[in-house]
């Protein structure tokens, strides 16, 4: 980032800032926030901040989109989306008092359709994109379909629709060939060069001037261009992007050589046919948006997979450096843990010694790096290793805080003497479970859904006998067994009953002879040849709880099937690693890289045997797996960790029981490979998947064969979900990062769990874009088996359960190690839990520390006025922020609209004193944002509202899929 800074971001904003005053015809427009911050905070002067306010008046700059980065639609997660747009469009409206309204989605690899929903709950008023597929694209552009009324999601259908622009085939870069000149045209600045600018300011590629000599042919190229656009489209005006990445570092020799050439096309434009002006992107929008025409409505489908042409399927991505997404997105629910559990702290304890400032800063420091890691070369793998250390650096730095904020807090409300150490476990890098503790401890665990959960978290402990307590010392049920990953520790496994938004707290003693936790007895079955047939009649080793049964087979040591208990019906299942070859050597053909997928043959399967050990126990059943090259090989090279849950009687284990866990342990790879995890099931499924749109909403993606490369043209990302199912049986997998997933077979479903690549080709070497990840990496899946109501049901809920796992935080004893610690003994401090109903998810529970006024009159008088209000956030507003799990008609009753009383839902935070509804990044007053209205066949008036009241009682309604966003005061205290 700082060398991006150093080499040319600093430069694009100076430059183009002192340029835009020199003519009020000249405009720009700016995207991503995280470095126009870094220049305003760091690099800007006075002056050039008053000349930004002034020229973000009269329209020649012009922020669009402005979230803190311009994110991925693939595998990023719709929270997280909306966290980096509200981080971004909190301080544009903060420190300019603007709402951005227009979207420049120009290069993410595809586009998902959860992202004009999004974009349309923030207020936008036109969406742009422009990586699509390639033939795709090209049918549109021939029939004058590029543009189109956007219908994202299929349950909010009209009332969130977005106009949608497609660039064309010549994207978002100015066409680079000029006929007369070696160079590219219209690049006056030429490239920018790291990691410093050269010292004579003479860059690569510098366009020619524009000369008298030079000008009319100059003038000819671009017109030309302009014409064969025009004809795509159906309104005479054409947007032609004029720049491309790292461009106008030097806006002054960009702006002197095109005012030459825009005036000469103006003052010819008899002869040209055409006249043309610098435009920013609302200017177009309103151009067409005046026309009136009728436009076409797109329904939900979106556009993904993306390629570029036969062979360049850009599905790689989906899964390059695992390690990062499982880390980006453990990073996320760590800070929407760290958020609730705060804001609940500020309520409580107005009062308190801990400093809210500081606090809130350490929030933002993860509030920052989960932002900037949903960059489309971030959470996608398709940078450096350098850059990808960055973003780990910063998601590491930034988890470490949010732990020592949460420790610091339950330290504060506990009145901890100052010699009881509250510490957090900071997790390693790649794997959820946290570190090796010692004895004689406290256990504290937050559940941060607003749900009542029964679940189990698992600590390890370096003795095998430990008792565990609740806080008035009665015995909790647990299990302890050796750990599958370390022979010197135990994996204890705590069975834990949390109200939602609250945390209690477990004591870990050595059991001195009175043991109360259940022992895990292992069992080892012997080395077996795993390409070995199916036998007549198979040696089948039942592990059953009050949900599944699942028989694995003794002549392989590979599941064989699972009967799911409350319907009887048994779908035969194995699960088996296979790996992709790809070529490295663009002299023999297409290769896979970072970005793409370009697999030379079907996947192959690398193991010959299979080794199986079974731990047995009350609570939990685990089952390890390990994967050798051949039968006397002495090193394993998978790993697959089973886990079956056993829900005692009187806990509500619905959703424990119906979960099968597992834990994978791939690599190191070899060079050249992509690793898949293929489930292979009897389910009569036509090939037809079906996954997420960033754990919003699900795609149809039925198998599509093509003429080349059809495998790696049927992955899609999984954000969270991905289900095969026949007339009768859904088989569903949930994941805790995004993968790529396919269904190759009938019956089939395939995830893509590692990539370890090298390649030749020059442009990836340049770039170190070679993606040769040497690490091992440990993605965890749940497995539902059931009809489709049931799975419905238990998918949506467990699908946050999943991405929302307790924290785990660990207090040591010091002095006497009393038999139970004199402050758990002492009265609660738990206050009324915050929960909702099993078809509502508490998205939001925050203090933005926001200081803009809620009024927009007042915010843009005070800013005009130069009286910001500076100094300390603001911790009186309250965010929160309720989504509708369900989609019309998706089950009957879950589907229903749900009413929601705000006032008794959050009343452990203190009373509700007003409440005010806005828009999905907290900009907007609902009631006064009205969108652009587009007119549609099926809605010839172009109407539709969007004012919404809520009543005395701070009651509220929420349909389906709709995500309402409010900012909520409280009564002083």
């Amino acid at each position: 980032l700082q060398e991006s800074m150093h080499a040319y971001a600093a430069n694009v904003y100076t430059s183009v800032v002192e340029e835009l005053m020199k003519g009020k015809q000249r405009k720009f427009i700016a995207v991503e926030q995280e470095f126009f911050r870094l220049w305003w905070d760091a690099v800007a002067t006075d002056k050039h901040k008053q000349q930004v306010h002034q020229l973000l008046q009269e329209g020649q700059l012009e922020f669009v989109i402005g979230g803190q980065v311009m994110h991925d639609e693939a595998v990023t997660l719709i929270d997280d989306q909306i966290l980096q747009l509200s981080e971004g469009h909190g301080f544009l409206y903060e420190t300019f008092g603007i709402r951005p309204q227009f979207s420049w989605h120009v290069d993410p690899f595809g586009a998902s359709a959860t992202t004009p929903t999004v974009f349309a709950l923030a207020g936008f008023n036109a969406h742009l994109i422009s990586r699509i597929d390639y033939d795709l694209k090209a049918d549109m552009q021939k029939n004058k379909r590029l543009q189109f009324v956007w219908q994202g999601s299929p349950s909010l259908s009209e009332s969130q629709q977005i106009f949608t622009h497609v660039m064309d085939q010549y994207s978002y870069c100015t066409p680079s060939q000029l006929p007369f000149s070696n160079r590219s045209g219209f690049y006056w600045n030429g490239f920018a060069v790291f990691p410093d600018p050269p010292k004579d300011g003479v860059y690569p590629n510098m366009s020619l001037p524009v000369t008298d000599t030079n000008i009319h042919p100059y003038a000819q190229a671009m017109v030309a261009n302009i014409k064969e656009r025009a004809a795509w489209f159906r309104t005479s005006d054409v947007l032609w992007p004029w720049g491309c990445d790292k461009q106008f570092f030097n806006a002054s020799v960009q702006y002197s050589n095109m005012d030459l050439l825009l005036d000469y096309i103006n003052k010819h434009s008899d002869e040209f046919g055409v006249t043309v002006q610098y435009a920013t992107v609302s200017d177009y929008f309103q151009a067409v948006h005046s026309k009136n025409l009728t436009w076409e409505i797109r329904d939900s489908q979106d556009f993904l997979p993306y390629s570029t042409e036969p062979f360049q399927a850009w599905t790689g991505f989906y899964t390059s450096r695992s390690t990062l997404k499982g880390v980006a997105r453990r990073a996320s629910s760590l800070l929407y843990a760290g958020e609730s559990f705060f804001t609940q702290y500020v309520r409580q304890h107005p009062e308190s010694s801990i400093c809210k400032c500081g606090a809130l800063k350490q929030l933002q420091s993860l509030r920052w790096a989960v932002s900037e890691v949903q960059h489309h070369d971030g959470i996608t793998g398709t940078e450096s290793p350098k850059v990808k250390n960055m973003y780990m650096d910063n998601l590491m730095y930034g988890m470490f805080n949010v732990k020592k904020l949460m420790a610091s807090l339950i330290f504060d409300m506990n009145n901890a003497k100052k010699n009881g150490d509250v510490y957090s476990s900071v997790y390693s890098k790649d794997s959820g479970k946290p570190g090796t503790t010692d004895i004689d401890q406290y256990v504290i665990v937050y559940n941060p859904l607003a749900w009542n959960i029964t679940t189990f978290v698992t600590v390890s402990v370096s003795h095998s006998s430990m008792n565990v307590y609740d806080e008035l010392g009665n015995f909790v049920p647990a299990q302890i067994q050796s750990s599958a990953e370390s022979h010197s520790t135990y994996d204890l496994y705590i069975l834990v009953e949390i109200s939602g938004l609250s945390y209690k707290k477990y004591i870990v003693k050595p059991s001195n002879g009175k043991r109360s936790v259940f022992i895990g007895k292992s069992v080892k079955y012997q080395r077996k040849d795993a390409t070995r047939g199916v036998q007549q009649s198979p040696d089948l080793l039942p592990v059953v709880n009050d949900c599944y049964q699942i028989m694995f087979d003794r002549s392989n040591n590979l599941m064989h099937s699972i009967t799911d208990r409350e319907t009887n019906e048994t779908v035969q299942l194995t699960q088996e690693f296979l790996e992709y070859h790809v070529n490295g050597d663009v002299m023999k053909g297409p290769i896979s890289d970072n970005y793409l997928f370009a697999p030379n043959s079907s996947a192959v399967p690398v193991s010959k045997a299979v080794e199986m050990e079974i731990v047995f126990g009350n609570l939990v059943t685990e089952i390890r797996q390990y994967f050798y090259s051949n039968v006397t090989a002495q090193y394993y090279i998978y790993a697959m960790y089973t886990r079956l849950y056993l829900v005692p009687e009187g806990y509500d284990g619905k959703l424990l029981c119906h979960r099968i866990e597992q834990e994978y342990s791939v690599g190191p790879l070899e060079v050249n490979r992509e690793a898949i995890l293929r489930t292979s099931t009897n389910l009569s499924t036509g090939q037809l998947l079906y996954t997420d749109d960033n754990g919003y909403q699900i795609q149809k993606r039925p198998f599509k064969t093509y003429v080349n490369n059809t495998a790696a043209r049927n992955y899609y990302p999984m954000v969270q979900t991905a289900y095969i199912e026949d007339n009768a049986t859904r088989l569903t997998l949930l994941a805790e990062r995004a993968h790529g997933v396919s269904s190759q077979g009938n019956g089939q479903m395939e995830v893509m769990l590692h990539r370890r690549l090298w390649n030749n080709l020059q442009w990836d070497l340049n770039f170190n874009l070679t993606l040769n990840d040497s690490s091992v990496v440990h993605p965890v899946f749940w497995l539902i088996l059931g009809t489709k109501s049931a799975t419905t049901i238990l998918y949506r809920t467990s699908q946050q359960a999943l991405e929302h796992r307790p924290i785990v935080m660990f207090g040591q004893f010091s002095g006497d190690k009393p038999e139970l610690p004199r402050q758990l003994q002492q009265k609660s401090v738990h206050s009324s839990p915050v929960t909702v109903p099993p078809n509502l998810h508490v998205q939001t529970l925050s203090i933005p520390g926001w200081r803009y006024s809620s009024n927009h009159t007042e915010q843009v008088h005070s800013i005009r006025m130069g009286k910001q209000k500076q100094g300390d956030a603001d911790f009186s507003r309250v965010l929160l922020r309720i989504r509708h799990l369900y989609e019309v008609g998706e089950d009957p009753v879950l589907s229903q609209p749900v009413t929601v009383n705000l006032k008794s839902l959050l009343k452990g935070l203190g009373s509700v004193k007003s409440v005010e509804e806005r828009s999905l990044t907290g900009t907007w007053d609902i009631n006064t944002l009205k969108r652009w209205k587009w007119k549609t066949a099926q809605n010839p008036s172009k109407g539709f509202s969007n004012s919404r009241n809520i009543s005395e009682e701070y009651i509220v309604t929420v349909h389906p899929k709709e995500i309402r966003t409010f900012f909520v005061y409280f009564q002083d205290q």
